[in-house]
């Protein structure tokens, strides 16, 4: 076992087993983050910190799997639901641009009607009359349920959908890999194993994907240490995650709520702690985000002490953590303060974390 720095109560590992990542879990938190900061400067030397300009597009909000934490989702037939047009797309789109945008966040429900061909025409529609706009898009569990009503594999649904032009999927959809906790949270949504595959096959296409998870479902401390090692070994197989965004759940106006009243808003030390933990176990992983949308700017900003590379979205717009109630945003100007702010060089980056302009 490699160990580079010590601390009085915790050591920088290269490689942690579980049985560390539980005792460090539980450390000082001043402690594991000088150890997730130090690993950070040994990764990313230079000190820069990076963002992306993107919009968050959500196609559809209509929604048959029902997550008991989603406070966005709403049936067919709902007044409230609705399908994009692409002139409205179009329009979002035009207005990422004017701002420098780069990528688009394109996700929605798991829509029963909605089948490969509409999907392949809609990216075909983006792709041609924006080409130099990178759409992160859909997630696992949309990428199984077309899968399921097109009656095709999930990696011919990635295959079809990259040559239409779509280069990367984000790591919505995972919440904690667990399938106890999955059970009840989300007992519609793909298992973990399938989760898993599915980013699996979009790395062997070449595509390159985000992994996530939300905390505060429920789960235990052994919980989130196998969702982390679960990355840690696809990682290890497939390569093609760029980067870990840690998120905590939301629980106003959720279902789940009502269900599990026990489960509250997380407090910044927690978040802090297991953002920390993330960089110091998933040592196969480049970079690591910080959730600013959830924890708010200055959480945000305190997360690059704790390991965190990138500052993640200016995210023009966003729309699934808001239904809940929580709802920052931020500005390019804003973020390079807060980069700023901590002693680093704030760098907009692309979807494959390729560095466009520094300031």
């Amino acid at each position: 076992m490699l160990r580079v720095v010590n601390y009085t109560h915790l050591s920088i590992i290269l490689i942690m087993t579980k049985q560390e990542a539980l005792q460090a879990i539980k450390e000082n938190l001043n402690a594991i983050g000088a150890a997730a900061l130090e690993t950070k400067r040994k990764l990313h030397p230079d000190r820069v910190t990076t963002f992306v300009i993107d919009r968050n597009i959500n196609y559809t909000n209509i929604c048959h799997i029902g997550c008991k934490f989603c406070a966005f989702r709403v049936v067919e037939g709902d007044k409230e639901g609705y399908i994009l047009p692409y002139e409205v797309i179009d329009r979002k789109i035009e207005e990422l641009i004017a701002i420098g945008g780069t990528q688009i966040l394109f996700q929605g429900g798991a829509h029963p009607k909605l089948a490969i061909d509409y999907y392949e025409n809609l990216i075909d529609h983006i792709h041609t009359t924006f080409p130099a706009i990178d759409i992160h898009g859909f997630s696992a569990v949309e990428i199984a349920y077309i899968s399921k009503i097109s009656a095709i594999s999930s990696k011919e649904v990635l295959a079809r959908l990259q040559d239409r032009g779509m280069r990367s999927m984000p790591g919505a959809g995972a919440e904690i890999l667990s399938d106890r906790v999955r059970s009840y949270v989300s007992p519609n949504k793909v298992t973990v194993v399938d989760w898993l595959r599915i980013h699996g096959e979009a790395h062997e296409l070449g595509m390159t994907t985000s992994a996530t998870m939300v905390f505060g479902l429920g789960e235990s401390d052994e919980e989130i240490i196998d969702h982390l090692e679960s990355l840690r070994v696809q990682q290890d197989k497939t390569g093609g995650f760029t980067a870990f965004i840690l998120w905590s759940y939301q629980p106003d106006r959720t279902p789940l709520q009502k269900l599990r009243p026990d489960l509250t808003k997380q407090s910044p030390n927690r978040y802090l702690r297991l953002l920390a933990l993330a960089r110091l176990y998933l040592n196969n992983f480049q970079n690591i985000q910080s959730s600013w949308v959830t924890q708010g700017a200055y959480i945000g900003q305190l997360a690059l002490r704790f390991g965190a590379n990138d500052l993640g979205s200016t995210m023009m717009e966003e729309n699934v953590v808001a239904a809940t109630g929580c709802s920052h945003s931020m500005a390019t100007n804003e973020m390079v303060a807060l980069i700023k702010g901590v002693g680093e060089i704030p760098v907009q980056r692309n979807t494959r974390y390729e560095r466009l302009r520094s300031f």
